[in-house]
């Protein structure tokens, strides 16, 4: 497979990495502390919706669900258009984010559950690790759903610490022989099962808590929230409190954790050292109804490849570096987190491995235009469609979705006119469907031999 390294090769990566970074730690020591203050990495913070829709906040066009919060972190930073989760459903979303890589690369192409043995395999470097070499303190609080055996954990994969649930919260059926939910304090169970209606507010709490104690370093946090995804708990100060029913509830308070940390950044002084990132791992379950999201304009949802399923909000944030009320309409996506973050962090991107995503710093700093490069759309390990500027072409599909059968031949829009996939322009357009389908063609060539995907 491209880009596969062996354990040996990612030891010395990361004995290399670190070695740089110690070195350049010691050369601020020698300058002196305020010297060293002054040139001081970037933070870095992701918050990591699940199941969240692209209609869902109402800087994004939501009527009944309020998020004050998320509208000011909009209006103080940048508001993506056409940000895009590699992946419309869990796992394999959160693979992509963090290796940078499709996760056909990884095999992380199933959602994983609580009887799966696989997970993250260790020839895979997350950005917590790269950054870890960049001498950021790291850590994950919240859904991990890469693995819950010992050697997936988040702190066998480059984050100093995890709190949170290890798959998903409705992965609890007795009938299957699943266990009760289990919240986790690194790698032992703390609450069994775990009280769901305190997730976001613990989560939020902890998220502070390693903020404060981080202070004098940078640092990662990954902040991957169990909610929007059913079964939706709301703490009692947000129950019943929505306009939008019990769903935006739970978005509320999510609002609500967004501004704690926003406030937790400004109290330590850190709020224009950070780089704050909002956004979600795939578009709403639509087949929840009342108590699962809206993809707002677009078309279908969570587990499909049409944009609903993964087009996601996102709202970047970086007062001094990141122009107020800036907006961005190009594509881009979770995949380009790694190469952006790992540069601005003074890193460099692993040798002997393909990185699927872009160095977007041009475009938050609006010092030039993201690369021209294709994205493409993976449902399990079937590339299904790709985008190249406003371009999309779909291959044909027949089958059931959200139980309701779909069936069509190859689809063609323009996502610039028409971003609810509405109207079909393969007969009218017949060069420019051909161009993307041997771009697909292509890529899926040069994918070669892909791991079996992991159960």
């Amino acid at each position: 497979m491209i880009g596969a390294l062996t354990q040996g090769t990612r030891r010395d990566f990361l004995r290399r990495m670190g070695s740089a970074a110690l070195g350049l730690t010691a050369g601020w020591a020698r300058l002196g502390l305020a010297n060293a203050q002054e040139q001081r990495k970037p933070n870095f913070v992701i918050i990591f919706c699940d199941d969240l829709g692209y209609g869902d906040l109402s800087c994004y066009g939501a009527k009944k669900i309020r998020t004050p919060n998320l509208d000011r972190m909009a209006e103080e930073g940048m508001h993506f258009n056409s940000f895009y989760a590699c992946a419309p459903v869990c796992t394999p979303s959160r693979a992509g984010l963090l290796t940078g890589r499709y996760p056909i690369r990884s095999g992380l192409t199933n959602v994983l559950f609580p009887n799966s043995q696989d997970g993250i395999d260790d020839t895979e470097i997350t950005l917590a690790e790269a950054l870890k070499t960049c001498g950021y303190a790291t850590a994950c609080i919240g859904k991990w759903h890469l693995g819950h055996q010992p050697s997936f954990l988040p702190t066998r994969h480059g984050f100093d610490y995890y709190f949170g649930i290890p798959y998903s919260n409705d992965m609890d059926v007795p009938k299957r022989g699943d266990p009760p939910i289990p919240l986790m304090r690194n790698e032992a169970i703390i609450e069994q099962p775990a009280d769901q209606d305190t997730l976001t507010r613990r989560y939020t709490e902890e998220a502070r808590r390693f903020i404060a104690e981080h202070k004098n370093e940078p640092f990662f946090l990954y902040l991957p929230h169990t909610m929007p995804h059913v079964p939706l708990h709301a703490s009692p100060s947000f129950a019943g409190r929505s306009p939008g029913g019990l769903y935006g509830d739970v978005v509320e308070e999510i609002d609500w954790s967004v501004g704690e940390i926003l406030a937790e950044l400004k109290q330590q002084g850190l709020d224009g050292n950070t780089l704050v990132i909002f956004t979600s791992d795939n578009g709403p379950w639509l087949s929840q109804r009342e108590n699962g999201g809206s993809a707002g304009k677009l078309r279908l949802g969570k587990g499909t490849t049409f944009e609903g399923g993964m087009r996601e909000p996102c709202i970047m944030r970086w007062p001094g570096t990141i122009r107020a009320g800036s907006v961005y309409d190009g594509p881009s996506g979770t995949l380009d987190l790694f190469p952006t973050l790992v540069g601005l962090a003074g890193g460099s991107l692993p040798e002997g491995r393909v990185y699927d995503g872009c160095d977007i710093r041009p475009v938050l700093m609006e010092e030039g235009v993201r690369p021209a490069k294709e994205f493409y759309y993976f449902n399990g390990q079937e590339l299904q469609a790709c985008r190249h500027g406003r371009w999309k072409a779909k291959k044909p599909f027949k089958g059931n979705v959200y139980g309701e059968p779909l069936e069509h031949p190859w689809l063609l829009f323009d996502l610039e006119r028409d971003p609810g996939e509405t109207t079909n322009l393969a007969d009218r357009h017949p060069a420019i469907l051909a161009s993307l389908q041997m771009k697909m063609d292509q890529f899926r060539k040069d994918l070669g031999d892909v791991p079996k995907a992991k159960r």
